[in-house]
């Protein structure tokens, strides 16, 4: 009897973790009639957060398509069948199967969404399930679970580890916060277990199989995990009391009538790409080696990337379960996923990553290129090492290299490094860094690359910066204030909607009154407005 009220509580309290999504709202017009607007497919718009990732080798094939390519298409050929030749392919899936991959209107509409409109990112997928496929298969095995629940990780976040549904779900698979909680993973204000793939993966074998002994039946459970199994209770009373998937399919949230025919079609698309001429682009080549470290002190991903010279998109990737960029402390020591040609660097140099000054790499990102810097000189002393001078000066390996033209990773003893440092100026951190850095970037923006700009952007936002902090800025740049404004010039073509869009905290009433304008009429090119942001 107490097994059974556990099972009801446990069922009771994973159908308020879910959130049913409706795939329209309701709009009333002037004369009270209620217009239908239909909402982006939930299952599409999660295919385009990986757009966003850039840690792919390039933007097309990175895959020895010629080998790939046996049906000898052209590059730029989308190929399409008819019903019957994709009803008897998905037949041969089913009969090798323990879900029911049938072929209906529902599931076509998804298998031309994946291998026709969504093409360019499905390719991203199929380079993503080389990196994860392999850890979903073990734990499935593991769980005594069906293989092709790997697919459900795609329909859920087309493998992007740090996608955020519009209903607060997250990871790999999704999972919301109560639920993730209830499966083991742990979330804080520094860490989201959820994102992290092998965990989240071991919650979801865990969740899958509960799930599974409730329904009995695999397409129930593909139904229960998107809308949680309270509302697949509520369909089958509905229903009249039916128990299979199609049955209640019209008693489902629609968003759930939509994810097992995507799940199918995912099955599909993914075992004959070749057939649609779809192939790989695959990720970067180290992330297949990665190993863990174990740090003993708190760490962000900006000291990390500087001491060990690696991109701080990289190491994110690689640990997408810290929300901050920060590696906090744990007294069992906190763990940290990079390459494993980068493991050796951390360890030889892991005392120097923690000297090393957030202030001072801030500084000489937003100083680069703004005045002439100062040359130092320094001599390289007994056990130094390129990362250690790195660290002291508050620049990267790559820097000291490119300063210095050094091929290798070593510096000899007694040898005469050129360093390039602009002549801090003191402000005080109660006066906003990311003011400070805004000005510099609007002044000179066409001097940064785009990944200086978002670590830039990444650090800034840092709250746990020091309160005495060195900033470094030019003579010709106005010290902030508290208004918190920066100054835009007006472009060709420019609105105050998309110059509202492009500062954080701005608004177009806020533009107007803060410019005294009435609208974008009063506009001219080379204007300059103040932009208020924060």
């Amino acid at each position: 009897m107490t097994k059974y009220i556990n099972s009801l509580l446990l069922t009771l309290f994973l159908s308020i973790g879910f959130a049913n999504i409706t795939s329209a709202a309701k709009l009333k017009t002037n004369g009270g009639k209620e217009l239908e607007l239909k909402l982006d497919d939930p299952i599409a718009a999660i295919l385009d957060s990986l757009q966003t990732l850039k840690l792919f080798e390039c933007s097309t094939y990175s895959t020895d398509t010629c080998a790939l390519n046996t049906y000898n298409y052209s590059p730029d050929f989308i190929p399409y069948f008819d019903d019957l030749t994709l009803e008897s392919r998905l037949s041969k899936l089913d009969a090798n199967s323990p879900f029911d991959l049938v072929y209906n209107e529902s599931v076509k509409h998804y298998i031309e969404l994946y291998s026709h409109k969504k093409r360019n990112v499905v390719s991203k997928v199929l380079g993503l399930s080389h990196l994860y496929f392999n850890l979903f298969e073990e734990q499935l095995d593991r769980y005594n679970l069906p293989l092709e629940l790997k697919y459900l990780a795609i329909v859920e976040s087309a493998l992007n580890p740090s996608a955020i549904s519009r209903t607060g779900a997250a990871g790999l698979w999704q999972f919301m916060l109560p639920t993730g909680k209830m499966f083991g993973l742990e979330v804080t204000s520094y860490v989201d277990e959820r994102r992290d793939p092998y965990k989240s993966t071991l919650a979801a074998c865990k969740y899958l199989k509960y799930l599974y002994n409730l329904f009995n039946d695999w397409q129930m459970v593909l139904a229960a995990y998107n809308s949680g199994p309270g509302t697949i209770s509520k369909a089958i009373r509905r229903s009249g009391g039916k128990t299979t998937y199609w049955e209640i399919r019209p008693f489902l949230p629609t968003e759930t009538q939509n994810y097992v025919p995507a799940f199918i079609a995912v099955n599909y698309v993914m075992n004959y790409s070749r057939e649609h001429n779809l192939y790989p682009v695959t990720v970067r080549s180290n992330y297949f080696f990665a190993d863990t470290v174990r740090l003993q002190k708190e760490a962000s991903f900006m000291q990390i990337a500087t001491v060990i010279d690696m991109p701080i998109d990289e190491i994110k990737f690689l640990n997408p379960s810290y929300k901050l960029n920060i590696i906090p402390y744990q007294e069992e020591g906190s763990m940290l996923c990079l390459p494993a040609n980068k493991v050796g660097s951390f360890i030889n140099n892991e005392a120097n990553i923690y000297k090393v000054k957030v202030a001072a790499i801030q500084s000489n990102f937003v100083a680069k290129q703004l005045n002439t810097p100062e040359k130092f000189t320094h001599k390289v002393k007994s056990k130094e090492t390129l990362s250690s001078i790195a660290a002291e000066y508050g620049t990267t390996v790559s820097e000291l290299k490119k300063w210095n033209k050094i091929k290798g990773n070593t510096v000899a003893k007694g040898r005469q490094l050129a360093i390039y440092k602009l002549k801090p100026v003191k402000v005080n951190a109660d006066s906003k860094h990311l003011i400070v850095a805004s000005k510099v970037i609007d002044k000179k923006k066409e001097n940064f690359t785009a990944e200086e700009m978002k670590q830039i952007d990444l650090e800034f936002a840092d709250s746990n910066t020091a309160k005495d902090t060195t900033i470094v800025a030019s003579d010709s740049i106005e010290k902030p204030d508290l208004k918190s404004f920066v100054t835009h010039t007006v472009q060709p073509g420019d609105t105050l909607w998309n110059i509202a869009s492009r500062y954080k905290g701005a608004t177009v009433e806020a533009l107007k009154k803060i410019n005294k304008i009435n609208s974008s009429k009063g506009l001219k090119v080379g204007d300059k407005i103040k932009v208020p942001i924060g």
